[in-house]
Formats: C-alpha cells, sequence, structure tokens
C-alpha cells in the first residue's frame, strides 16, 4: 500500500520514538541524515490505513517479496509496525471454524472500547471478553476477519501520544479454541452431510432400474390365459414365473388343483424342447472348434512359409546382397516371425493332444457300461423320476376327488338309492384304481432304486479303472525315464572304455546309483538297442569273455 507524502519527517519521528530506525516500504531509510532527537511535527494529517476503502491487510504479493507493515492511526491510539528483519510471530495450529482470536500483550490502561476501536475494522465483533492480566479473547461474527486481526500480531500500541509503561504494550494475535466455534462448525458439518446424502440418495433414486410390473392374481380367466402362454416358448420364461409366484403365495387348493397339475405338466414338457437346444448349441460349438482348428493349422502353414523366405534370404547367395540395415531388419523380422509361429504351434499341439487325450481316454475304457449307456441310464432314471411324479400327482387328484364325492354324498343323504348305488360304485371304481395306481407307484420307485443303484456301481467302476490307467501311465512314464537315463549312463561308461566291458563291470557300476537294478535287466536293455551296443566275444578257450561295445557312432564316422 502506497501514501503520498510530502514530508516523511512525521513518519521518521514517530518510528524513532519507538526505538527503530526510519525505514520506508522499500526497506531504505527514509531520510539519510534524519536527526534522532527530532519529535513529532505538527501540521500534518495523518493517513489512517484502516479506514474505508484501505485493508489492514495488504493486497496478496509473492512470497519471495516480504509483506511491508506500516504505522496504523486510531482516535485513541497508534500502532507501530514490527521489525521487518524479526521472523514472523509464531501462531497455534488453526482449529476447525475458528471465529475466536486470543489478543496478548495489551497495555494495562486498555479498555473494551479501546478494543472495539482496534480490532472492530477487521470485521463485525459478536462478544468480547477481556482479562485483568493484559490479555483477552475476541469472537469474529465471520472466520474470513480472523486473518484480518493476525495481520496485527507483532505490532506496537500506544495510547495516544503518552510513553507510559502503562500505556503502551505488543499485541501478539493468535487462533483460540472456543466451543461456540466447535459447535457451529460440527453443525455446519452435518448440515453439509445431510445435503449430500441427500443428494446421493436422489441420484441412487434417479439411476435405480424401474420394478418388475407386479404379479396379478390366481383366478380362473387368468388360468386359462397362463395355460395358453406356457405353451408357447416365447412366453414361457414369464408364464413360468407367475405360476412359481402363485404356488408361492400358496394359491393351490382342491378345486383348482388340477388346473395347476396341467400347467405344471404343460412346464414340464419343455424340458425335451430345452435338452434339445442344448445338444444343437454343443453340435454348434463342436463344428466351430473344428473350423478354429483348420483355420490356425493354415495359418500355422503360412508362417511356416514365411519362415522358409527368411531363411532362404538368409543364406550366403542371397545375403551377401543386403546392406547392413538391411541385414538387421531382416534378422529382426525372422525372430519375430518365428517367435509368433512358435506360439501358434504350441496352441494347436495342445488342441491335438487334447483331442488325442480323450480318444485314448475313450479306448482304454473296456467297461461294459460305457458312456452311452451312462447317458441312457441316466435319462432312464430321470424319466422314471417324472413318471413317478406325475403318477403321485394322479394319485393327489383321484383322492381329491374321492374326499369331493364323500362330502356330497354326506350333503345328499336324502337323495334316491339308485343315485347311492352309482356313487357306490364309482367309489369302488376309484378305489381300485387308487389301488392299482399304488401297486405301479411301488413298483416304479423299486426299479428307480434298483437303476440308481446300477448307475452308481457302474460309476464307481469307471472311477476305478480310470485310476487304474492313469497309474498305469504313470508307471510307463517312469520306466521310460528310467530306461533313458540309464542308456545314457551305459552310453557314456562304455564310450570311455573303448575295449568294452562285461555286463557285470557295467552293473557293477549302475549299482552305485542305483542299488535295484539287476545284470538281466540290463543286459535285456542292450539287446534290445542293436545299433548303439554291440556284443562281442573276447579271448580263447577257458579265458572266454562276453564284452558289451558302443557302436552309436559307427553309421556316422562311415557317413
Amino acid at each position: 500500500m502506497t501514501m503520498p507524502m510530502s514530508d516523511p519527517n512525521p513518519w521518521a519521528a514517530a518510528m524513532n520514538n519507538m526505538g527503530m530506525p526510519p525505514i520506508g516500504m522499500t526497506g531504505q531509510p527514509l531520510i539519510p541524515d534524519f536527526d534522532p532527537n527530532l519529535g513529532m511535527m505538527a501540521g500534518i494529517t495523518p493517513i489512517n490505513p484502516m479506514m474505508p476503502g484501505l485493508g489492514i491487510v495488504p493486497a496478496p504479493v509473492s512470497q519471495d517479496v516480504p509483506v511491508m507493515k506500516e504505522i496504523i492511526h486510531c482516535k485513541s491510539c497508534t500502532l507501530f509496525p514490527p521489525n521487518p528483519n524479526l521472523p514472523p510471530p509464531a501462531t497455534r495450529e488453526r482449529p476447525p471454524g475458528c471465529k475466536t482470536v486470543f489478543v496478548g500483550g495489551l497495555p494495562e490502561n486498555a479498555t473494551e472500547q479501546l478494543i472495539m476501536e482496534v480490532f472492530g475494522q477487521c470485521g463485525d465483533i459478536t462478544a468480547i471478553r477481556k482479562s485483568k492480566k493484559n490479555f483477552c479473547h475476541i469472537r469474529f461474527a465471520e472466520e474470513g476477519t480472523v486473518d484480518k486481526a493476525l495481520f496485527l500480531s507483532g505490532y506496537r500500541i500506544r495510547l495516544g501520544s503518552s510513553t507510559d509503561k502503562k500505556d503502551t504494550g505488543r499485541l501478539h494475535v493468535d487462533f483460540a479454541q472456543a466451543r461456540d466455534d466447535l459447535y457451529e462448525w460440527e453443525c455446519r458439518q452435518r448440515m453439509l452431510a445431510r445435503e449430500e446424502r441427500h443428494r446421493r440418495r436422489m441420484e441412487e433414486d434417479r439411476l435405480r432400474p424401474p420394478s418388475p410390473p407386479p404379479i396379478v392374481h390366481y383366478s380362473e380367466h387368468e388360468c386359462s390365459q397362463l395355460g395358453d402362454k406356457i405353451k408357447d416358448d416365447g412366453k414361457f420364461p414369464e408364464a413360468v414365473r407367475v405360476l412359481l409366484t402363485w404356488l408361492e403365495r400358496g394359491e393351490v387348493n382342491r378345486r383348482n388343483a388340477n388346473n395347476f397339475y396341467s400347467m405344471i405338466q404343460s412346464s414340464n414338457s419343455h424340458i425335451r424342447r430345452l435338452i434339445g437346444e442344448k445338444s444343437q448349441h454343443e453340435k454348434e460349438m463342436e463344428e466351430a472348434k473344428d473350423k478354429f482348428k483348420t483355420a490356425l493349422a493354415g495359418i500355422v502353414a503360412q508362417f511356416e512359409q514365411i519362415v522358409s523366405v527368411f531363411q532362404a534370404a538368409s543364406k550366403q547367395k542371397a545375403w551377401d546382397h543386403f546392406s547392413k540395415a538391411q541385414r538387421k531388419n531382416l534378422d529382426m523380422w525372422r525372430k519375430q516371425v518365428e517367435e509368433i509361429r512358435n506360439m501358434h504351434n504350441e496352441q494347436l499341439m495342445g488342441i491335438r493332444r487334447e483331442e488325442e487325450m480323450e480318444m485314448s481316454d475313450d479306448d482304454m475304457e473296456d467297461v461294459p457300461d460305457s458312456k452311452d449307456s451312462e447317458d441312457s441310464g441316466v435319462s432312464q432314471a430321470e424319466a422314471l423320476k417324472e413318471e413317478n411324479d406325475s403318477l403321485r400327482c394322479q394319485l393327489d387328484a383321484y383322492r381329491n376327488e374321492v374326499e369331493l364325492l364323500k362330502q356330497e354324498q354326506g350333503k345328499n343323504q336324502p337323495a334316491r338309492s339308485e343315485e347311492d348305488r352309482t356313487h357306490s360304485q364309482q367309489l369302488s371304481f376309484l378305489q381300485q384304481a387308487l389301488q392299482g395306481m399304488q401297486k405301479q407307484l411301488l413298483k416304479m420307485r423299486e426299479e428307480l432304486k434298483q437303476r440308481e443303484s446300477e448307475l452308481e456301481k457302474s460309476l464307481e467302476d469307471k472311477r476305478q479303472l480310470k485310476s487304474q490307467v492313469q497309474n498305469l501311465k504313470e508307471g510307463l512314464q517312469k520306466l521310460q525315464s528310467t530306461h533313458t537315463m540309464q542308456v545314457r549312463i551305459i552310453s557314456t561308461f562304455l564310450h570311455v572304455h573303448p575295449f568294452g566291458a562285461s555286463i557285470e563291470y557295467i552293473c557293477s557300476y549302475l549299482q552305485r546309483l542305483d542299488t535295484k537294478i539287476n545284470p538281466g535287466e540290463v543286459e535285456a536293455l542292450l539287446s534290445r538297442l542293436p545299433c548303439t551296443f554291440r556284443q562281442e566275444l573276447t579271448g580263447v578257450g577257458a579265458s572266454l569273455e562276453k564284452r558289451w561295445n558302443f557302436c552309436g557312432f559307427e553309421g556316422i564316422k562311415s557317413t
């Protein structure tokens, strides 16, 4: 803040009275040859920096440039700025929602009116709590005015023109923690949290999908329409949902049991359609697999051709005609193509290995009940279960009819004897039908249990055979690896014995590695590889001895 001054002597005299050298805003001396004994000069009206239009807090400036504080004149006191070379006054951490400041270092003769005069120009003051020990607490109406009050920290205050010690002091302004400020801040935070929750709830309500339409209640009209919908393949899922809701609500009773049975039976008829759709999708998946395998084989063949092109270009006939940069690019491209080719080869070989493993599993299974028989057994068991359920539903329906007839017979006792006879005949027929159905139901249950036991037995046999086959595979792999290692060791041993070695000598060497090896197994292994090992007879008469020689490299030497 700049102020026009025709004569800097009054400012210099005021700063000199406080024991400070006369320094301007830029840090330069106001008067080079200033007389320290010069007092305040009359006739110059001081400019109050806190007057309307001028704020005591300066405009924000860069942190590299220090803020220059100047003298503040009030009606009954004068505030002198601190030494700009001193460090800024220390302050405590600002409490949340702070509107109260602590002011220390007040003159002993300071009054609330003086405090209101000095700090009232920072903002509206709601309360002043003054102590007898030269400090007070000031609560402002807004949080922003606290920063303006902190700007006065470090100023020296003087009442009027008195130099008495009781009329002077050094102000220290700091944040103060008040319960009223904390309560208002918490209330404001709770209000903001409520607004945020309300906003989120409104957003969730806006983004929530609409509720499904309500399910109608059961009636004869709705039941007939639902029966037609269940038979339709396109409306079947929606109709089944309605039927399930009715069953869960308990809409079934003796009068509408037949209607529900017919709807359940219609739902059951869709099983064959679903199984057919599943088999169709499985067939399409197998066709897609075959198509993918064929296309992958073609891609791998084209990669092989590209690799062959790069290999032909790498030969000396063509390689010498390329420049150094071209050779570098060709080499880099060849490596990339080989990596891609190997990756696709591994993928294709993995598909073929899976197919071979599936074929080998099918070939090695000698169980009389094959996979088809198991599937047929499962389907028969499911068919028996469905038939059992249908018979049970029919039996319940007959029982309901019998009970209804009994009730009607009890109500119509004074009816004619002929009607009684017909009812009794119907009852006897129904009882016979019930007995037959019960016998058939028991028979079907026994057959179902027998089929289930046979199916479990066949599954157990299949698991045992799979475990045996797996054990045989592991034993065969282990035996092959053992024989391969023995052949490598024997080849190395005989290669360093050019005149051959007897079978006992070879076995004694191998038994150092594995004590379970016997000469018979080693001799049988050597006899199976005539192109690698050859048996020769050395010595004459009683000293005749059989020796085994390594001949694996003789074919290479002859070529």
